[in-house]
């Protein structure tokens, strides 16, 4: 199967609408300024953060429980991931676009290689997954998958959300773990809910940018779900934070809306639209007639 290979151009960075790539992220790392990211599912909230200038949009699984109302990740499907790509990439024509590949769709290295193509096709500029596959990893990379692994808590595998990293040893089989996938050529990686300490030592010791959520300040970047700082989840989660509560002004909003309708405020005379006197006169003579 062949497969596309999204090229790593860089260009200047004075160019504010430049399409960014891995590489553009990497020397962001490099450079130590910090890479912003965020879970984008739909085209009105791609086009708001392309025009932020987020660097990074992850077109997650976390699509499930946030947007799609299922119990958890394991649920999405390569079909849910491909149609909120599709409506994210139709306007996010700045940021680097990560895809999921979703649970159980990268069992086997061929049945990832086919699965990353498809997002690959549908607008995606590399693709995430979960833990250490390093046969999975290096069959997608030698065939020009652009990769992404993910590291710590796994929302695919894990049933309770848990730090992961706190003991020595899991520290010690997350840093081999990170080390061992950057060797085999990931582009970037996701540290989830790890703690601090363990997300410094692995983001100063790999070369590839660090992305963090719930893993400290210490990250390359931070990722957090669109949902979550705009306030629409409804619950607080210690590793967001709230930038607004947009679930309190849309059930204003709503209410709002409703009542008016109700109390006969809405439509008015500004949101009516009216016939020509001469039409409306033939209207209703023709009416009369019937």
């Amino acid at each position: 199967m062949k497969v596309t290979r999204i090229a790593d151009c860089v260009m200047p960075l004075t160019l504010n609408r430049m399409k960014k790539t891995a590489a553009y992220l990497r020397e962001k790392k490099q450079r130590q300024e910090r890479i912003s990211a965020l879970t984008c599912y739909d085209y009105p909230t791609a086009l708001l953060e392309d025009k932020a200038g987020i660097d990074l949009i992850i077109v997650g699984d976390s699509v499930g429980t946030n947007i799609l109302g299922y119990d958890d990740e394991t649920q999405v499907t390569m079909d849910d991931i491909v149609h909120h790509l599709k409506a994210v990439k139709r306007d996010a024509t700045s940021c680097y676009i990560l895809a999921d590949l979703p649970y159980a769709t990268y069992e086997t290295p061929e049945q990832a290689l086919g699965n990353a193509q498809r997002l690959l096709d549908n607008g995606a500029d590399g693709v995430k997954l979960e833990g250490q596959r390093e046969a999975v990893v290096a069959y997608l990379v030698e065939r020009g998958v652009p990769v992404s692994g993910h590291l710590g808590l796994l929302p695919q595998i894990h049933t309770q959300h848990k730090v992961q990293g706190k003991t020595f040893q899991q520290a010690q089989a997350i840093l081999e773990g990170a080390l061992a996938l950057e060797k085999l050529g990931i582009c970037m990686l996701v540290l989830e809910l790890v703690p601090e300490e363990l997300a410094q030592t692995i983001s100063q010791r790999l070369t590839i940018p660090t992305i963090g959520i719930g893993a400290g300040r210490f990250t390359d970047g931070q990722v957090l779900v669109i949902n979550d700082i705009l306030g629409l989840t409804p619950f607080k989660l210690r590793l967001a934070k709230r930038y607004q509560d947009y679930q309190t002004l849309t059930l204003q909003a709503i209410q709002q809306y409703r009542q008016e309708v109700e109390q006969r405020q809405f439509p008015s005379e500004a949101n009516a639209r009216h016939m020509p006197e001469e039409e409306l006169e033939k209207l209703n003579q023709w009416l009369s007639l019937t």
